[in-house]
């Protein structure tokens, strides 16, 4: 039995899809029994987990041989950066004694030692106290998710795309599918097959590249507007995020422009850029 964590998520649903599809028995581990009842009537068995409780975790990891690992977002109106530390902490603590013999854990690029960076720090602590439950623990660290760019759509309908990166910065980027892909992949793959994995979509992109698709699928022009890095935070406020929020996710959107960690060798998704802002879009 494969356990997977976030199973109703965009990397997650795609884990169970690949599985299922494979013939393989899969248990979806969601938050709600609004989100079991989806799976009802299928292949994929459900089972509604409190990732905070690391005993009843525990007890479903044991159900099973092999699990994928996502730590959920925190509430940017809180202060994230303690609520995915806590998560985390729970989902890890709960692999002790659980039977489990291989783990797979979602992660991202730049994940680094440190506090208050955002997913680099409190993704770093996750994939370390994985290593640390001596289970075979297989690593994929995702690029940029094209799925930040839908909140762009409407302003791109009016010509601008809002960025704190330059239009010029070429950063990774990937469909979450295509995450979720690799992470059945490994998850069926011989014990051995541990350590860091990077994916990326079929290339390299920046957000000029994405103002061009939007661009071409709305059929008007689209410019980047680039949001000066003294008003990072304040942007973030804005829109609802906490000060110590807000300050995290400045602090990672510097430490992702200034030292981008780009691997030489990456696994390749199928989504390209294009063929995302098209479906988002309805081009």
């Amino acid at each position: 039995m494969f356990i997977i964590l976030g199973a109703s998520g965009n990397i997650g649903s795609q884990v169970v899809k690949s599985l299922s599809e494979a013939g393989q028995p899969v248990l979806a581990v969601v938050h709600s029994a609004e989100k079991a009842r989806a799976f009802e009537g299928g292949k994929v068995a459900a089972v509604v987990a409190d990732v905070t409780d690391s005993d009843a975790l525990r007890a479903v990891f044991r159900r099973g041989k092999r699990a994928f690992l996502l730590n959920p977002p925190g509430d940017t109106s809180g202060d994230s950066n303690a609520a995915e530390l806590t998560t985390s902490r729970s989902i890890t603590d709960a692999l002790a004694d659980s039977g489990l013999e291989k783990i797979v854990v979602a992660s991202t690029y730049g994940a680094r030692p440190g506090d208050g960076i955002g997913d680099l720090t409190t993704l770093y602590d996750f994939e370390e106290r994985a290593k640390a439950s001596g289970i075979a623990t297989a690593i994929n660290r995702g690029a940029y998710y094209f799925t930040n760019l839908a909140m762009l759509a409407e302003p791109a309908k009016g010509g601008t795309l809002p960025a704190m990166f330059p239009a010029s910065f070429t950063l990774p980027m990937v469909h979450p599918a295509d995450l979720g892909i690799v992470a059945a992949e490994r998850l069926q793959s011989p014990i051995d097959d541990t350590g860091v994995a990077y994916i990326e979509g079929p290339e390299r992109y920046s957000f000029g590249d994405a103002a061009t698709a939007f661009a071409r699928h709305l059929g008007r022009e689209v410019t980047v507007a680039t949001t000066p890095r003294e008003q990072w935070e304040d942007s973030f406020r804005k829109i609802g995020f906490s000060d110590e929020a807000a300050r995290s996710y400045a602090r990672m959107t510097a430490a992702t422009l200034d030292e981008l960690d780009v691997p030489p060798s990456p696994r390749r998704g199928r989504v390209t850029l294009d063929e995302y802002v098209a479906g988002l879009v309805g081009g």
